[in-house]
């Protein structure tokens, strides 16, 4: 099963845009790993087009609140239909598991022992700054943790939060996770 584990960095904030709209937002970079090479890419907006392919060839995408955020962002620059394609929004697991949301560093610091090395308001000013290889970093950071708790979910079937001072367990129901789904995702590439 070919995975892409995907997260996205932005040039504004919804202040910024005046909009609760993921979609109005700009990309600066998306950052992925694939499993079919194990590799750690990024891409600025426009690099995008090279991103596609790999996309288009996945079984799956994964991020943490990627459903909500990350593919409906993503999917304004698509040609396609990147809705299509089977994704597991971790973050959205967690909240059905417990009835509510966690940030992804609280899930890090329990689950993985390691904190975030940043935030997004962080990226944002770098990309004001012309930063842009922080960016990379930190994104491409945020997906190997993202990979890093996926991969613990699926052989544990659980994974911790800490709150608090305290770690708690989040129960996950990971059984349909890595089953196949014919993806009807229109295709940039010829055919």
């Amino acid at each position: 099963m070919r995975k892409i584990v995907f997260d996205i960095e932005t040039k504004n904030t919804f202040h910024d845009v005046e909009s609760t709209n993921s979609r109005d937002l700009d990309i600066s970079i998306v950052a992925i790993y694939d499993s079919s090479d194990d590799s750690l890419l990024s891409y600025t907006e426009g690099e995008l087009s090279s991103l596609w392919p790999r996309i288009e060839k996945a079984d799956v995408i994964i991020g943490y609140n990627s459903d909500s955020f990350d593919i409906p962002l993503l999917d304004k620059y698509y040609p396609g239909d990147l809705t299509s394609i089977k994704s597991i929004d971790i973050l959205e697991k967690i909240r059905k598991s417990i009835g509510r949301r966690v940030k992804l560093d609280q899930v890090a610091e329990a689950t993985l022992g390691e904190k975030k090395s940043g935030h997004g308001l962080e990226a944002i000013r770098w990309w004001k700054r012309g930063e842009i290889e922080k960016i990379k970093k930190y994104c491409m950071d945020d997906v190997r943790i993202t990979k890093e708790i996926y991969e613990y979910a699926l052989k544990e079937k659980k994974l911790h939060y800490r709150e608090n001072g305290k770690v708690y367990d989040i129960n996950l129901d990971t059984s349909n996770w890595e089953k196949g789904e014919e993806s009807t995702l229109t295709h940039t590439l010829p055919i």
